[in-house]
């Protein structure tokens, strides 16, 4: 239950702070004085957008925080608690909003900062509010369903079936996705298929267009390299000399070894020439190798250049520029075709996977069909001894259900037949006037609050169009509704508030300063403000008396 609300400038209430008991709780007030103000309070704190236009003038920010009293454990509540990290005192919880000048607000729950959207998942298991324009709700096909799965006690069935079908949506979803890139794949498999084989005929290996490069290059330039390494020789060993290089210096460096004894530096020196003697002949064996190695083969040079040319080719195709970017692009083209056979597979799990799915969706589906259509009767029955109650007397009301095209409440539909002449029923939204919305809307209202649950319920202005006994039975209805749970009335009918267990009287002073103030009142003050809703702004002595009577019958 709501246990207490503090409101600080909030449009035209600058401080509040008020507390509430259980039961039927009234709210009344001249129009303007800020009723809705007080609802569109409690709706920011639980999770209604929140705009920088409701803070008051001259304020830099608005806080509104309520504190709920849970007495019954609620697995969903506990839950959603635990998943961020917020803990309870008792059941006690403190919801907290806080709306700067930029128009946003930040959010706490027992002064654990959260995310706005914790507080509407929250609100929908701590207050129903039924706000003036809900009542458009009752015509609205896929509320009267959900007010029907609730009587008939579908909820399990229902998460199920809601849970099947978004997984059976997100499969086929998947499903369509990867047949569109399947189909993709085979329109361009064959093209695929012969560039892959292409590259693989080529053998392609790293390093290899430098080396034929370099190749190429020897080859077609062979003769001039023979000749040059041919002269390296001629120099170094002449054929009309007696001595060659390497022997002239061997004769040098015995000629300098006669002379040691003589010349210290002369031993030296031959070590030297020794020296350059054996790299010279280490020198000239490897031009000869070289010279041995150089091929002078047009048929080498042809099939190097044909394997370069082929390799070109394939990289202006490819538009790579090595032949490392080749491989890249062949192992590429062989992941596609191997991902298609690989989609191939997933596909036809999927399809598997779509026709569990949908089996289980379809025996869901059917169970809520045989539940709701066998709850149909009690509850058509239910609403329509109620509406009857309301001095409707005639009327007639019947929940059908109709096929409907697949969503996540199953194959269903629903429609609320009404008359109030109890003759030839038509759709709610065709026949009843808003005197009838009203009632219908109560009744059902009061008949979730059996099968619902929830702690605390809000009406506002739910007796509009009603006067008179009906607003009487209104309000011993919503009275009634008031023993089993906490109910906030707002409301211009004197009946429904003189049934209340504590009234609060919402005011606004006069001014351009004027700001709305909610008070608690006694029973002097309750006598006095139902004889201003009997009689208006000038209060009567028989207004008053019938006010005593209305209170204290």
């Amino acid at each position: 239950m709501l246990s207490a609300l503090h409101i600080k400038n909030y449009v035209l209430i600058d401080s509040l702070d008020v507390s509430f008991p259980e039961g039927l709780v009234i709210i009344t007030g001249q129009t303007g004085a800020g009723k809705s103000i007080l609802l569109g309070a409690l709706s920011l704190v639980l999770g209604a957008k929140a705009d920088a236009a409701v803070i008051m003038e001259g304020a830099d920010s608005c806080v509104v925080e309520a504190e709920f009293q849970m007495d019954a454990q609620d697995d969903f509540i506990d839950t959603l608690l635990e998943e961020n990290d917020i803990e309870t005192d008792g059941g006690h919880l403190i919801i907290r909003r806080v709306v700067n000048a930029s128009g946003r607000s930040r959010s706490f729950i027992n002064d654990c900062p959260v995310q706005v959207a914790v507080l509407g998942a929250l609100s929908t298991h701590l207050v129903d509010i039924h706000s003036q324009h809900q009542s458009l709700l009752l015509t609205d096909r896929v509320f009267q369903l959900s007010i029907l799965d609730r009587y008939a006690g579908n909820t399990p069935l229902l998460e199920r079936c809601k849970g099947l079908y978004k997984e059976l949506q997100a499969t086929r979803s998947r499903l369509a996705t990867l047949t569109s890139k399947l189909d993709k794949l085979a329109s361009e498999r064959d093209y695929t298929q012969t560039l892959y084989e292409q590259l693989e005929a080529a053998s392609l290996r790293p390093g290899e267009l430098e080396e034929l490069e370099a190749e190429q290059k020897q080859l077609a330039n062979a003769e001039q390299i023979k000749e040059n390494l041919a002269g390296v020789r001629a120099l170094c060993e002449p054929e009309e000399q007696g001595l060659s290089v390497a022997a002239s210096l061997k004769e040098a460096s015995r000629l300098l070894s006669r002379i040691k004894d003589y010349v210290p530096a002369a031993e030296q020196l031959s070590q030297r020439l020794d020296s350059s003697r054996i790299e010279l002949e280490d020198i000239l064996e490897e031009v000869s190798d070289v010279y041995s190695g150089v091929d002078v083969s047009p048929e080498r040079l042809e099939s190097v250049e044909e394997r370069l040319s082929a390799l070109y080719s394939l990289m202006r195709k490819h538009s790579c520029h090595s032949v490392e970017e080749l491989i890249e692009v062949r192992d590429s083209l062989s992941g596609a075709l191997f991902d298609s056979e690989a989609l191939e597979m997933e596909v036809q799990s999927l399809e598997k996977e779509i026709a569990r799915l949908g089996a289980e969706y379809d025996a869901v589906s059917d169970s809520l069909h045989a539940k709701r259509e066998g709850a149909c009767a009690g509850f058509s029955k239910v609403i329509e001894n109620s509406i009857r109650y309301l001095e409707l007397e005639n009327a007639v009301f019947q929940a059908r259900v109709l096929p409907s095209a697949l969503s996540a409440t199953g194959k269903d539909g629903i429609a609320f037949t009404f008359s109030a002449s109890g003759r030839n029923p038509v759709e709610l939204a065709k026949c009843a006037s808003g005197g009838e919305i009203s009632r219908i809307m109560l009744c059902l209202k009061a008949l979730m609050a059996k099968y619902v649950g929830m702690p605390t319920m809000i009406f506002d202005e739910i007796d509009t169009g009603v006067s008179g006994s009906v607003a009487d039975k209104m309000g011993s209805m919503i009275c009634e509704m008031g023993r089993d749970m906490q109910v906030f009335a707002i409301t211009h009918l004197p009946q429904v508030a003189a049934k209340g267990k504590a009234h609060y009287l919402v005011s606004k002073g006069s001014g351009p300063d004027a700001v709305s103030t909610v008070s608690l009142l006694d029973n002097e003050g309750r006598i006095n403000e139902l004889a201003r809703m009997l009689s208006g702004s000038s209060i009567t002595r028989a207004a008053i008396e019938n006010a005593k009577s209305l209170l204290f019958e």
